[in-house]
């Protein structure tokens, strides 16, 4: 299905934790900086679309993976702050893919989340590179593959990839996604 969404992924940034099992809270976005995609979120890109969820009374959804259908959780906090998207939610244990995902989190197999958004506005940098300035923000998804690599899971103390290994596979990940864009 073709919700016509792009997707932008990050590690969990810096000061993530996960307690209780259940709890998430950290970046799903982080301001400033390239993605392998070439793309950089300017500050204040989701500010809109936060305000108009907001006041509908609507939420940002958690999905598995960009999956519509596999809703895993809630997001009880979506926010801007100087860093990037700061979300804290909580999965949800009394279903079988929020007690995989915890599971997943806690053994370190996933550590990545992204977001699903409509591009409302963007320029491009004198790099080329497109500078995301207003975007209608839809879903944040716990995901396997991140495009942010300097964003990583600070509660697994993990130390950033030394070989190319994981943009490789991101590279090849996004081409297809553009590709299938393209479709």
């Amino acid at each position: 299905m073709d919700t016509g969404l792009e997707h932008k992924f990050a590690r969990f940034g810096d000061g993530l934790t996960v307690t209780d099992g259940a709890v998430i809270e950290g970046y799903a976005s982080l301001f400033g900086q390239a993605d392998q995609g070439g793309d950089i979120v300017g500050k204040g890109a989701y500010r809109s679309s936060l305000r108009a969820l907001g006041r509908l009374g609507q939420r940002v959804k958690m999905l598995w993976q960009h999956d519509p259908a596999q809703p895993i959780g809630v997001w009880d906090e979506v926010r801007e702050d100087g860093t990037g998207l700061w979300v804290k939610g909580r999965l949800l244990e009394a279903t079988q893919k929020g007690r995989e995902a915890a599971a997943l989190i806690a053994a370190g197999a996933i550590d990545g989340l992204s977001i699903g958004y409509r591009t409302r506005k963007a320029g491009k940098d004198d790099k080329g590179r497109r500078l995301l300035t207003e975007l209608e923000l839809w879903e944040v998804s716990l995901v396997t593959f991140p495009m942010l690599p300097s964003a990583r899971v600070a509660a697994k103390g993990c130390e950033p990839e030394t070989d190319d290994t994981w943009r490789s596979i991101a590279e090849v990940l996004n081409g297809a996604r553009q590709e299938l864009a393209r479709r």
